[in-house]
């Protein structure tokens, strides 16, 4: 285990250094060709590294958001479904790609060939029988486009009628409208008669020749639906994001149901169920169905199937569906479901690396994740994990403490032996390591409620509950019990005022950094532009003081086509943005590269200027203090991004405040610091509600409401609702029990697993 306050360097030490000298080793064994498609690793900065061997990294990086993958498909259970039903499913479809809902129904001609002995030429005709839905093309939603967001009647095309974004009256997209002979580019749409109208919202594709060169014309709408509805929301540009979600609107397929299947896959059937309803099961569910086929034929197809069903189950997975969309899965979601196809791998002597695996869990499902930790180590592998969970560092053969603190005042190894000689270390790690929750004293009173009636959405069982006001809230149960569906779906439809604050991905560009987001950049340039005497411009890396290079980025991006985009640091700036004649200007013996290099409690210290310290202050209050001013904000963690969300939403009028698991990625010495900031919050009179599993967090809170018991199906209820000491002498609950066992364990010496 890799241990140490939040920005001590774990993660700097295990992943890009031992992890990624590992990667690019391995990478350099490949043919010059091959490593042309790979990724460009760079050196490690370190003198020395020794006994390395083949790393496996699974990290908290969300999969990627494209519209066809699945939860089924990035992991082999859809591969061995297929293979299932197209051997057992009747009527019998023939190959696997029959219930495939990326691969379409195709035929035509096909292609020429020639005989051999009699030298004929003979043309063969082709099918590919694909279970697509041709209506949706397997993508389980349709959408509906709002015409009046895609064009003004009151222009015609020349005058700049459509408002799509890139389409402008003198751009290429434009004139093939204007010059295709269909539509008169000076009329204003709507005086269109019906046959213009048509030609130029959804005519077929047609040839035209435009300037004397041949092109396809086709209608606005099925023309934007393949250049942007076919992709996700989530990975578009940020204006063309803003163009979608308010231009269209998508809605299950009416003829596939949503389940992205044509009709004859779906029609194919194992003992009454076909294959969208198997994925369409709770995963848990899957595998008991699965365990009652008594097929002698495919018995090893089924026993891979169910070792995979059954390690989802394992690591607290089971409450999803193959047919769930791999870009809705949380951070924490997606590294477990990348652990799949690890459990079963005959791989040994390889060095898996874990970024914190429980972030997600609830306590009832760490003990379980410790038991997949340990069977890899068992294999004969080396189980590297950075971890904040005192109960998974308890299993450890061996702690590396980081730390003193963070940023600066962090980078060294205090600390690395076993767990018991952690516990008497006395660094901040060992002296959290095994302190038992304390319940608070004397809960506040609510001061109202938000009433919630007859909740229904995903698993809830028409949830009726009052959520109390003025109070620090906690909403706990197990992963997947239907905390998120009842807090974020449900109790801002009930009050508007509620303002959720996320994990979710901060929108901006490559040049967005803490300092810009909060606002405070701008003061910063102020205050350099009074000391100067010169303008605020000057020190902006948009504006007049970028490096001419770069434009400011400090890196160099080169587009390679099909291959991925390559950055190098920017020869002229060096990386730093900025113009040599910006670096010559100081404010209080720092340039504007060094103020943005700062962490902020160093800022803290050096700014006098009001609204930039009150800002930093609030940073420094969400635990933020290690994070560098001009740090990007991509490379924040979905905790970071919450805590930065929290310090600017600390400076608005909000009265109450949903936070999703804040505690994510914090050591247990800033999770202190964080409960004192949500009380301080409280005491000015706000109300704080938290979707947690951190136990310390639940015994502080005035009130917790507890979903459950199980998850899916088994969950959507609430089983309790009251103050946490009430919680842990109840029965029923698994977050009492754990809260009961966690106030009952005494500092005693712990054993390692290896001990």
């Amino acid at each position: 285990m890799f241990t140490g306050v939040s920005g001590s360097g774990k993660s700097s030490l295990v992943f890009n250094t031992i992890a990624a000298e590992s990667q690019r080793l391995i990478n350099e064994t490949y043919s010059s060709f091959v490593q042309t498609f790979m990724p460009t690793l760079a050196r490690p900065e370190v003198d020395a590294l020794e006994g390395l061997t083949t790393a496996i990294i699974l990290d908290q990086e969300r999969m990627g958001a494209n519209v066809r993958s699945t939860v089924g498909t990035v992991t082999d259970a859809n591969a061995l479904l297929r293979i299932l039903f197209s051997r057992l499913g009747e009527p019998r479809l023939g190959s696997p790609q029959a219930f495939s809902f990326n691969v379409p129904s195709v035929s035509g001609a096909g292609a020429v060939t020639v005989e051999r002995g009699t030298g004929k030429t003979v043309r063969r005709s082709f099918s590919v029988a694909g279970g697509m839905c041709p209506r949706c093309e397997g993508m389980g939603s349709v959408s509906d486009v709002d015409l009046s967001q895609i064009y003004d009647e009151t222009r015609s095309l020349a005058d700049g009628a459509i408002t799509i974004p890139g389409y402008t009256a003198d751009g290429w997209s434009v004139r093939l409208y204007a010059e295709s002979g269909f539509l008169d580019p000076n009329k204003p749409i709507r005086d269109y008669s019906a046959t213009e109208l048509h030609d130029f919202l959804r005519r077929e594709p047609t040839k035209v020749k435009l300037n004397g060169i041949n092109v396809t014309y086709e209608g606005l709408i099925p023309r934007i639906q393949k250049s942007m509805l076919a992709k996700d929301v989530e990975a578009m540009q940020p204006h063309i994001r803003a163009f979608v979600e308010r231009a269209v609107t998508f809605q299950p397929c009416p003829e596939c149901g949503g389940t992205r299947l044509g009709a004859a896959a779906r029609s194919s059937k194992i003992r009454g169920i076909s294959i969208a309803d198997a994925c369409s099961m709770q995963i848990s569910d899957l595998a008991g169905w699965l365990r009652g086929l008594d097929e002698p034929s495919v018995a090893p197809l089924v026993a891979t199937l169910q070792h995979d069903l059954d390690a989802f189950v394992e690591i607290g997975l089971g409450y999803l569906s193959l047919d769930r969309s791999s870009g809705t899965l949380s951070g924490g979601e997606a590294q477990r479901t990348r652990m799949i196809r690890h459990l079963g791998s005959s791989l040994t002597d390889v060095t898996y690396v874990f970024d914190e695996p429980t972030i997600g869990l609830h306590a009832h499902d760490v003990h379980q994740m410790n038991n997949v930790l340990l069977r890899l180590r068992d294999k004969g592998n080396t189980v590297l994990v950075v971890e904040h969970d005192p109960e998974v560092i308890r299993i450890a053969d061996r702690v590396v403490d980081m730390g003193p603190g963070a940023g600066p005042h962090g980078g060294t190894i205090v600390y690395e032996g076993t767990v018991d000689g952690l516990v008497a270390s006395g660094t901040a790690t060992g002296r959290h390591l095994g302190v038992r929750p304390a319940l608070k004293a004397t809960p506040r009173s609510p001061r109202g409620s938000i009433p919630i009636r007859n909740a229904r959405l995903h698993n809830l069982r028409e949830v009726s509950i009052d959520v109390p006001l003025g109070m620090l809230v906690a909403v706990t149960g197990v992963a997947g019990s239907g905390k998120s569906s009842l807090i974020h779906g449900c109790l801002p439809r009930t009050d508007p005022s509620v303002t959720l604050i996320d994990q979710s991905a901060i929108r901006g560009s490559r040049r967005s950094n803490p300092a810009t987001y909060t606002g405070i950049l701008d003061p910063i340039r102020a205050a350099f532009a009074k000391a100067n005497g010169v303008k605020p411009a000057l020190f902006s890396a948009n504006s007049e003081g970028a490096c001419p290079a770069c434009n400011g980025l400090g890196r160099i991006y080169t587009s390679l086509g099909f291959m991925a985009e390559v950055a190098t640091v920017c020869e002229v700036c060096e990386g730093r943005r900025f113009t040599d004649e910006v670096l010559e200007y100081r404010l209080r013996d720092r340039n504007i590269v060094e103020v943005l290099a700062m962490p902020v409690e160093e800022a803290r210290a050096f700014f006098s200027e009001r609204p930039v310290r009150v800002m930093l202050e609030r940073l420094a209050d969400v635990g933020l203090g290690y994070v560098a001013l001009g740090q990007e904000l991509d490379t924040l963690s979905g905790g970071e991004r919450q805590r930065l969300k929290l310090a600017i939403e600390m400076s608005t009028d909000t009265e109450v405040y949903v936070l999703d698991e804040p505690t994510t990625g914090l050591h247990m010495q800033d999770v202190e610091a964080l409960i004192g900031l949500l009380d301080r919050l409280v005491d000015a009179g706000r109300t704080v509600i938290v979707i947690e599993h951190n136990l310390d967090v639940v015994a502080r809170a005035d009130w917790v409401i507890d979903l459950g018991p199980g998850a899916g199906h088994d969950g959507g209820r609430v089983v309790f609702e009251g103050p946490p000491a009430e919680l842990a002498r109840a029965d029923g609950s698994l977050t009492g029990l754990h809260l009961r066992r966690r106030l009952e364990a005494a500092r005693t010496p712990t054993t390692g697993a290896g001990s």
